[in-house]
This record gives structure tokens, sequence and C-alpha cells, in this order.
């Protein structure tokens, strides 16, 4: 459940401390001097309160989830955004481009045609 650099996530650390807390309450209700009726009492009011912390917890992991996908959704939106720009700016270098080559063979067919009227006045 580690992230890949040795630390556990937020999640993993609350549940793992809910259940040591439920251990060790449940092992403290237990081992002490007191009334069967008494224990149950107080297993049930732990558990009660245990049920409480986990949905608190469950509510919070919630809303962190919803915070990052809400952040995931943003940086997506802006490199996507960056993307569409560069690829415009892709395809207007390539039109400039195009037309610069096309007017280069142009004014070199022109010259080689220049060339060939001269070198036919030449001949005759």
């Amino acid at each position: 459940m580690s992230n890949g650099e040795g630390r556990y996530s937020a999640g993993c650390v609350a549940i793992a401390f809910l259940m040591g807390g439920a251990v060790g309450a449940g092992l403290a209700t237990l081992l002490t001097p007191r009334t069967g009726p008494e224990v149950r009492d107080r297993i049930r009011e732990q558990a009660y309160a245990a049920r409480g912390e986990a949905h608190r917890v469950a509510d919070e992991v919630r809303d962190k989830a919803g915070d990052l996908l809400d952040k995931s959704k943003d940086m997506i939106d802006q490199k996507k955004a960056v993307l569409e720009s560069a690829y415009e700016a892709g395809k207007e270098a390539m039109a400039r481009e195009k037309e610069r080559l096309v007017a280069r063979m142009k004014s070199e067919k022109g010259e080689e045609g220049e060339e060939t009227s001269s070198e036919e006045k030449e001949d005759a």
C-alpha cells in the first residue's frame, strides 16, 4: 500500500490507526474486571464510536479523492490546451514552410526555363 517512495497514503494510515485503536480498546474492555452486562455495554459504545470514526474517515477520504479528481481534470484540460496550441502552431509552421518551398521550386523552375530558352537562342 505504499506509493513507491516508502510512504503510505493517508487512507492506509487512518485505517491502520483505527484498527489498532479498535483492537486495543477491545482488549482493554475484555481484560478489565467488570460484569458481563457492563462489558457488553462498553463494547457496544466503543463499536458505535468506532463506526462513527470510520464514517468520518471515509467522508474525509471521499472529499480528498473528489478534490484530487477535480485537480486532475483541471491539469488535463491545461495540458490539452497546451497540446492543441502546439499542434496549431506546428500546422501553421508547416503551411508556411510548404508555401516557401513551393515558391522556391517555382522560382527554380522559372530560372531553368529561362536558361533553356537562352540556350535555344544561342544554338539558333
